[in-house]
């Protein structure tokens, strides 16, 4: 009933900050530094993602920086420990990398971000090349769409589609992202799936539905 959902590829960043296997610790610090990033990808030959460096990954070795871990930790922390004492990407990256495809639909690329507890996803293609990322802000993106321009698509993929013949009785108001649906149908049991309609249009913050049934 509604229009294809906003995908990866449309809100990806496609520009991406990335090092190779080899990349000392210094250079993968200076890279996140200047561009303003908490991680980069690794990539090998033609831009194949093997790994993520993350801030996380390089805070291990300002952790136990001048006291090495004691057995404890050695123990509980062996990825973390290893890491401490490593010197280029290969050594330090998070391996294999979470990525995810570009077709992927935004709340599937959230749920895997809060499932293993990531801010951001290498996008790639089939054999695994780098095409970009995508981060929980750019997940975001959707939410700044117009109110005119979500009420022109709640109109167009709720209202006329559901109501073919008294859609024109069918207000659509839309304020901060919440819609409100007012008027009357001739078939109550419509009501709530248009309400659940409207709530999965992409950016819609909320839905208020005041429809009715038919007068007496």
């Amino acid at each position: 009933m509604t229009s294809t959902p906003y995908t990866v590829n449309d809100v990806m960043t496609k520009t991406v900050v990335t090092v190779t296997a080899a990349a000392e610790f210094k250079e993968i610090a200076t890279a996140m530094e200047r561009w303003k990033v908490t991680a980069v990808p690794v990539i090998e030959g033609e831009g194949r993602v093997v790994g993520v460096v993350s801030e996380a990954d390089l805070l291990t070795k300002e952790e136990f920086h001048g006291q090495g871990p004691s057995l404890i930790e050695q123990m509980r922390r062996l990825g973390d420990t290893a890491k401490a004492g490593s010197v280029r990407a290969e050594q330090l990256m998070t391996s294999p990398a979470v990525t995810i495809r570009p077709d992927a639909t935004l709340p599937r690329a959230a749920r895997l971000m809060a499932d293993r507890h990531i801010k951001r996803l290498p996008v790639v293609d089939a054999n695994g090349s780098l095409l970009g990322i995508v981060s929980r802000a750019d997940l975001l993106k959707v939410f700044l769409r117009s109110d005119e321009d979500l009420a022109a698509e709640v109109r167009r993929e709720v209202a006329e589609r559901l109501f073919p013949l008294s859609h024109r009785d069918i207000g659509v108001d839309v304020t901060h992202g919440i819609v409100t649906l007012t008027g009357r149908t001739r078939d109550p049991h419509l009501i709530p799936v248009a309400t659940r309609l409207a709530r999965a249009v992409e950016g819609v913050v909320g839905v208020r539905c005041r429809l009715e049934g038919p007068s007496a």
